[in-house]
């Protein structure tokens, strides 16, 4: 009976002792690509011939003012494909978009992109998360059937973070529901 009870009684210490104060819930989250910006925006006033900025994590350049140096630049005309409400399904008005992309990575190898998938402000955050990820997937799926190669395009998802457009409207919906083409 006493083995029993300090048995019972160490178990509980060593479990007690794994426990974590630390509530997951409540981490904020920090957009990294806002404070890379605010201090390259002052890096860019000095170093106009190489407005590209370059980050740890990801081998996609990002275009500042339309030039991007060696890097290349994005194709003339706008580089968004919008989605219906809950859906990942490419509408046929993205048909255009991912042709002159697909060419236009077809022609210039050495161009990188990045898929970023949006969401509007309807559902949990965990649930946007996978839906920005499922459209800029489907995106990426769609531009390797058009002869992409798989090595150019990195998919990512924003969620709900980024709202291109403020406001609790089916028009504000409307637009955030995307996936941008980032060269």
């Amino acid at each position: 009976m006493i083995k029993r009870s300090l048995w019972i009684l160490a178990t509980v210490a060593f479990l007690s002792g794994c426990s974590s104060g630390v509530k997951l819930n409540d981490i904020p989250v920090e957009d990294k690509n806002a404070s890379a910006a605010a201090s390259s925006s002052s890096a860019d006033s000095n170093a106009a011939s190489s407005p590209v900025s370059s980050t740890a994590q990801s081998s996609v350049t990002t275009v500042v003012g339309g030039k991007a140096g060696s890097q290349g630049v994005a194709p003339a005309g706008v580089n968004v494909v919008y989605f219906d409400y809950d859906s990942f399904t490419l509408l046929p008005e993205a048909r255009a978009v991912l042709e002159r992309n697909a060419a236009h990575l077809q022609a210039n190898k050495q161009f990188k992109v990045q898929l970023e998938g949006h969401t509007d402000e309807r559902g949990g955050r965990e649930y946007n998360l996978a839906l920005g990820q499922k459209r800029a997937e489907t995106v990426r799926r769609a531009l390797t059937l058009l002869g992409v190669s798989d090595a150019q395009l990195e998919a990512v998802s924003f969620g709900k973070e980024k709202p291109a457009a403020q406001g609790a409207d089916e028009a504000s919906f409307a637009k955030n529901r995307r996936v941008e083409i980032k060269y």
